[in-house]
């Protein structure tokens, strides 16, 4: 297997993180009940139910993405802002940044994880360190906007304490026997404001209103036109 290299900019300096495996966390959300109805609520648009909560979904190294574009098929296809572990060679190496778990919605309705595989996975060069974050983690606020009709609409906008907590992150990665290790795991994203959104771009941020920083990222969304 070929690792790749994800490059990183921590607190200003620049740094590339060897990667072997990157996974998507599904279902993540802390409140039991708000996440069936959230199960609920898709099984009403025809995607099914997963056979476990929270759900674990291997994705494709290559799908990892920081060029500020995507390119996908079809016209229903959305991002999502998320909590993105990033793991090191050293159980003290775990950086934190924002992604986008963007997927293919009308695929979803047919098996979840090809929705997964077929898109890119965007996420931010801006990272920080686990560790200046982990005592006030439920703080940290996770927001995004959809470009719809040339205009920036509001997507997401939540503190984090809406997903599961780090440890259990950590505990269900364990228990799936997933390699933290040299791993990119895509943890969990806040509820959207109004129901999926499909656009021309997305943008998404990471919040820490404690030590005043934010990372920014954004991306346009080419769709391919089918013959």
């Amino acid at each position: 297997m070929k690792s790749i290299l994800l490059p990183l900019n921590v607190e200003g300096s620049e740094t590339q993180v060897k990667i072997d495996h990157v996974y998507c966390i599904g279902y993540a959300g802390r409140s039991l009940e708000k996440t069936m109805e959230h199960i609920i609520e898709l099984e009403k648009i025809g995607i099914p139910r997963p056979e476990e909560v929270p759900t674990l979904y291997p994705v494709r190294r290559n799908s990892l993405n920081q060029s500020g574009e995507i390119q996908v098929l079809g016209n229903e296809s959305s991002g999502e802002a998320e909590i993105v572990l990033v793991f090191g060679d050293s159980e003290d190496e775990v950086y934190i940044t924002v992604g986008s778990d963007h997927t293919d919605r009308s695929l979803e309705t047919v098996d979840i994880n090809k929705s997964k595989q077929i898109c890119d996975k965007p996420l931010a060069q801006k990272a920080w360190n686990l560790k200046d974050v982990v005592n006030h983690w439920d703080d940290l606020i996770l927001t995004s906007q959809v470009m719809v009709n040339d205009e920036w609409v509001d997507y997401q906008r939540a503190k984090i304490n809406e997903i599961i907590p780090l440890n259990e992150i950590k505990d269900f990665l364990s228990k799936k026997g997933a390699a933290m290790k040299n791993s990119v795991v895509f943890s969990g994203t806040v509820p959207l404001l109004d129901g999926f959104k499909y656009g021309t771009g997305f943008k998404m941020s990471f919040i820490d209103e404690t030590r005043n920083s934010e990372i920014h990222a954004e991306y346009a969304i080419s769709r391919l036109e089918m013959e």
